[in-house]
Parts: structure tokens; sequence; C-alpha cells
């Protein structure tokens, strides 16, 4: 009696291991955004401008050129690199050339590169927005002038290289925070 009861497992254990196996797709986890408030980043001499009110602001210290700080988003993993120069060190265009050429770097790498400019007069703020396409650790970089003296630069860093379907969400709410910042930048005068 226990013979033909295991002989009706053989035939289903050699069915199950077929050779057609096809691999599942890969998933993603669920990231929790929260919902976008801000507050005013009035730290510096120089500028002031809103950030999201879930970010840590992380001093460089020991730098002898300018000022840099990050702003860190620690439950994202993403943190957007900070740096303030005056034209008492470098001049303007060597600053904006610099900026060119990090942004260059990744032509190579990119699938697109997008250059949006931004102009506020009243306040004296003039910029520009690269976002970049493809499989970058740095999606968005941005500059910030006064066109005379002041520069302001900004680059969105991921910790790990990101993949692109994935990257999405964080990339789109990121953006938002830095379309804040851009527009509420102000130079302190």
């Amino acid at each position: 009696m226990k013979t033909p009861f295991f002989l009706l497992f053989i035939p289903v254990f050699f069915i199950s291991c077929s050779p057609d196996y096809s691999p599942k797709p890969s998933g993603h986890f669920h990231i929790e955004l929260a919902e976008h408030n801000y507050k005013s980043m009035v730290n510096y001499p120089e500028f002031e401008f809103n950030i999201p009110i879930q970010v840590e602001v992380m001093e460089i210290p020991g730098i002898d050129k300018g000022r840099w700080f990050n702003l860190v988003y620690p439950q994202l993993k993403v943190q957007i690199y900070c740096s303030y120069f005056s034209n008492t060190k470098t001049t303007l265009e060597q600053e904006l050339e610099e900026s060119r050429k990090f942004v260059s770097e990744h032509i190579l790498k990119a699938e697109s590169i997008q250059e949006q400019v931004f102009e506020n007069p009243e306040e004296k703020v003039y910029g520009l927005v690269y976002k970049l396409r493809g499989g970058l650790v740095s999606p968005v970089q941005f500059i910030l002038t006064d066109s005379i003296s002041s520069f302001f630069r900004g680059a969105l860093y991921f910790n790990d290289v990101p993949n692109q379907d994935s990257i999405a969400p964080v990339l789109e709410y990121i953006n938002e925070d830095i379309q804040v910042i851009i527009e509420s930048f102000r130079w302190k005068k």
C-alpha cells in the first residue's frame, strides 16, 4: 500500500523539473517619498534659499576655495553637492568653464543632455540646469550666478550607480526640490 502512493510522486517530480524555465523580471523596492515641505536655509551670509525639511545640511570643512556643503537625503541615499565662489578667489568665467567640463565629462555615457535657462532679473539670479539621461550617478547639475562676481553650483549624486527605471520616481521627486531651490535662491548683499 505504501509503494503505489510513492509511485504517484515520481512522475510529478520529473514533470515539475522541465527545461522550459523562464526567469522572472527583477523587482524594485517601493520607496516612500515624503510630502514636499520646505524651510528657509539662511545659514550663509552670501545667499539663502529654501530646502526640503527632511534634508540634512552637511558642511565640508577645510576647503580654502569658496564654501562647500552637501544637502543630504539620508533615506534616499542621495545628496546635492553645493559650492559657492565669489570673485575674490577665481573669476566667474573660470567657474563657468569648470562647470561645463563637469557636465561634458558625462557626454559619452549620457543618452541625452537637456539644458534649461533660468532667469530672475529682480533678484539678479541667472542660471542653467543640466538634466542628463542615462545610467549616470549625477543626472542633474545646475549653476546660478549674479553674472558679476558670485557663483553657486549644485550637482545631484546618487550613492550607487543608478538604474534609470528604478530611480525615476526619486529623480522626479528631487527635481521638484531642485526647482524650488533655484526659484527661491536669493543673493544677500
